[in-house]
């Protein structure tokens, strides 16, 4: 089912996720959901908290050089850590609830992960690249966090003025 992504200002997106204890029937549920969702919105990742769910669980599913994703390729990450980091990176971003803004965003460049797939067994690996700046991005999710937070003042500001002006043009 194609859920609602909450957008920016939603109070909801500040909340912080709940670790996953139960890999059952309701989690497969959600991660369908989650998927259904990122693909229909054309995305590369989805945190659970930005269809409103505050639970520890996101997915992300890059695409390749012609833009186009294998649904093999899904990676479903439920209580996501990052254990090492290393290296700097720039990356522009974008978010689904967060429509139509892009900005360069500093990242770690490297970073070794450890996550529970949906059967809760436990996944160590070391990612760079686009999956590394993924994963993240979805990760400050789950800490209520949102991309542009990490903006420098002046961009941040920037951002709110033409926020506002997006949002008055919607109504």
């Amino acid at each position: 089912m194609i859920r609602e992504i909450l957008v920016y200002p939603n109070k909801k997106l500040k909340k912080i996720s709940k670790e996953v204890e139960e890999f059952d029937e309701s989690l497969h549920s959600l991660l369908e959901d989650m998927k259904e969702t990122m693909y229909a919105n054309e995305g590369i990742g989805l945190a659970a908290i930005q269809i409103g769910v505050p639970k520890r669980v996101l997915i992300i599913n890059l695409t390749d050089e012609d833009g186009n994703q294998n649904p093999d390729d899904l990676v479903e990450i439920i209580n996501p850590e990052i254990i090492e980091a290393d290296g700097k990176t720039i990356y522009q971003e974008g978010c689904l609830s967060v429509p139509s803004i892009y900005e360069e965003v500093e990242r770690f460049e490297k970073i070794k992960v450890k996550y529970q797939d949906r059967f809760g067994k436990v996944v160590e690996e070391k990612l760079d690249g686009l999956m590394s700046i993924a994963f993240q991005h979805e990760s400050d999710h789950l800490n209520g966090k949102l991309f542009i937070e990490k903006l420098s003042y002046l961009k941040r500001k920037k951002f709110e003025k033409e926020w506002k002006k997006k949002l008055k043009e919607r109504k």
